[in-house]
C-alpha cells in the first residue's frame, strides 16, 4: 500500500504559500508508517517547531489500474474521508532552500492522518464534496472539491501514468486554504460532509 500526496491542488493554498499555481499535479509520496488510524494521538516530533495541518478529502483504490484513462478513472474508487498531512513547515522551507528532496518534512511516522471511510453510494455524489477540520472546537479550514485544480479522475489519471495504483493505495487529494500551527495539547477533528471522521489530541 502507498500513499499518493497531490500538492497545491487548490489555487488559494497555492497563493497563502506564494507558491505558483501548477499545470499538472504535484506528486509526492508518504510510506505506509506515516499513518496514524483510529483516532490515536499524535506525538510532536522533537525536531520540529513549526508543524501545520493540511487538511484533505482522501481516496481509496479499490482496483489495480496503470494507464488509467480519465473517462475510466471514476471506476477506480469507491470510498472517500478526509485525512491530515502533516507537515514541518520549518524542516521544509531548509530542504528547499538547499534544493534538497522535502520527505522528511512530509512523510514521517503519523504525518498521514487517517479518518474513517465512507461509501460514495452513501454520499450521493462524486463531486462537490464537503470537507472540514476543527481546531480545539474551533473550525480553521474548510474546503469543496468542486473547487480543485484538478479533479479525481485527473489525478488518477495521471498518477497512473508513473505509478501502478493497487487496491488499498490512498490519494491525499490536496488541501485548501486555511493551513496552520498546531501544539501539543491541540484537538483535532476532522468532517466529512458534516459527519465526524476523526478526533485526536496531539500530545
Amino acid at each position: 500500500m502507498k500513499i499518493i500526496c497531490i500538492g497545491r491542488n487548490y489555487s488559494e493554498h497555492a497563493k497563502e504559500l506564494k507558491n505558483e499555481i501548477p499545470d499538472k499535479p504535484v506528486i509526492f509520496l508518504k510510506p505506509q508508517t506515516a499513518l496514524l488510524k483510529d483516532n490515536k494521538p499524535f506525538y510532536y516530533p522533537e525536531w520540529t517547531s513549526d508543524l501545520h495541518y493540511e487538511t484533505e478529502l482522501v481516496l481509496k483504490i479499490c482496483k489495480q489500474g496503470k494507464y488509467i484513462e480519465e473517462k475510466f478513472a471514476h471506476k477506480y474508487f469507491e470510498e472517500v474521508t478526509v485525512g491530515i498531512d502533516f507537515t514541518a513547515r520549518d524542516l521544509q522551507s531548509q530542504q528547499k532552500a538547499k534544493g534538497l528532496p522535502w520527505e522528511i518534512a512530509k512523510g514521517f511516522d503519523g504525518s498521514a492522518v487517517i479518518g474513517s471511510f465512507h461509501q460514495l453510494a452513501n454520499l450521493g455524489k462524486k463531486t462537490g464534496i464537503h470537507f472540514s477540520l476543527q481546531l480545539n472546537g474551533i473550525e480553521v479550514q474548510k474546503g469543496n472539491t468542486d473547487n480543485t485544480l484538478f479533479n479525481f479522475e485527473k489525478i488518477i489519471a495521471y498518477a497512473s501514468q508513473f505509478f501502478t495504483l493497487q487496491t488499498g493505495d490512498l490519494i491525499y487529494t490536496g488541501t485548501p486554504a486555511g493551513v496552520g500551527p498546531v501544539k501539543i495539547g491541540d484537538r483535532l477533528e476532522g468532517f466529512l460532509e458534516g459527519e465526524k471522521v476523526f478526533d485526536f489530541e496531539v500530545k
